[in-house]
C-alpha cells in the first residue's frame, strides 16, 4: 500500500471493548509490502509499550488472488522500491516475473493463524519470518512445506502445524480476521488502532514512523 497520511486517534466507537484497559490492535499482512518495511516501526511500538496487550489482526491483502508474480510484476516492482526506499528494508527482486508462483495472501496468513493457535506467544515473530521468507529468501509461501524448519525453535510440531494448516478449521479461521479488519473499517495496511476506555482509536493508516506513533499514543495512555 502507498503511504497514507499519519492520522491522529480517529475514534471508531462502534466496536465494543474486550473488557482490556488499553490494547495496541496492529492490522497487517505478511505480504504486504509496506507492512514488511513497517516492522521495525511495528516491533519498537511493541517493545515500548511491553505492559500492554497487543493484538495481530491479519488483514487480508489480496487472499485467493489468482494472478502470478508475473502478471503483477510491474505493479509489485514500484511498490518495493518505493517501501525500499522509505523504510530500508532489504528485498529480493527475484522473484518478479515468476509465471509459476500465484501471489495469494491467504495461505501465509492462514500459518500465522495455525501459529497463533499453537503457540500465541510466537505469533507476532512467525509473522515476521513469513515476511522474510517472502521479500528475502523468495520462498512460495503458498507451500505449507516452507514454514516447517522454523518450527522448531517455537516448540511447534510440524505434523501438527502441516495438518491444522491444511483444515477447514485454519480456512475458516483466517477468513474471520479478514472479517475484523473490515469491520473495524481499515482499508489499507499497515494499521494500527488502539483500544482505550471502550473505544477504539486509529492510531495510523499506513506506514509511520514508530517514534510518531508512540508519541500517540502515549498522549492518551500515557507512558
Amino acid at each position: 500500500m502507498r503511504i497514507i497520511a499519519f492520522s491522529i486517534l480517529l475514534i471508531l466507537s462502534f466496536m465494543k471493548s474486550s473488557g482490556q484497559k488499553s490494547k495496541i490492535i496492529y492490522i497487517g499482512d505478511p505480504l504486504c509490502s509496506w507492512c514488511y518495511g513497517f516492522a521495525p516501526e511495528i516491533l519498537k511500538v511493541k517493545e515500548h509499550f511491553d505492559t500492554l496487550h497487543f493484538q495481530l489482526v491479519i488483514g487480508g491483502l489480496r487472499p485467493y488472488n489468482t494472478e502470478t508474480m508475473a502478471d503483477l510484476g510491474d505493479f509489485l516492482t514500484e511498490h518495493w522500491k518505493s517501501v525500499e526506499d522509505r523504510s530500508g528494508q532489504p528485498f529480493n527482486y527475484g522473484i518478479i516475473g515468476d509465471k509459476t508462483f500465484v501471489y495469494d495472501t491467504e495461505p501465509p496468513a492462514r500459518a500465522v493463524i495455525v501459529m497463533r493457535e499453537l503457540n500465541r506467544k510466537a505469533e507476532f515473530a512467525f509473522f515476521k519470518e513469513v515476511q522474510h521468507l517472502f521479500y528475502e529468501q523468495n520462498k512460495n509461501t503458498n507451500d505449507v512445506k516452507v514454514y516447517l524448519p522454523l518450527l522448531e525453535k517455537y516448540e511447534v510440531d510440524p505434523e501438527e502445524f502441516e495438518s491444522t494448516f491444511e483444515s477447514s478449521w485454519a480456512k475458516m479461521e483466517v477468513k474471520k480476521d479478514f472479517e475484523l479488519a473490515q469491520q473495524m473499517g481499515v482499508k489499507g495496511f499497515p494499521a494500527v488502532v488502539l483500544e482505550h476506555n471502550g473505544k477504539l482509536m486509529l492510531v495510523t493508516n499506513g506506514y509511520a514512523d514508530g517514534d510518531k506513533i508512540i508519541k500517540a499514543i502515549e498522549g492518551v495512555v500515557g507512558n
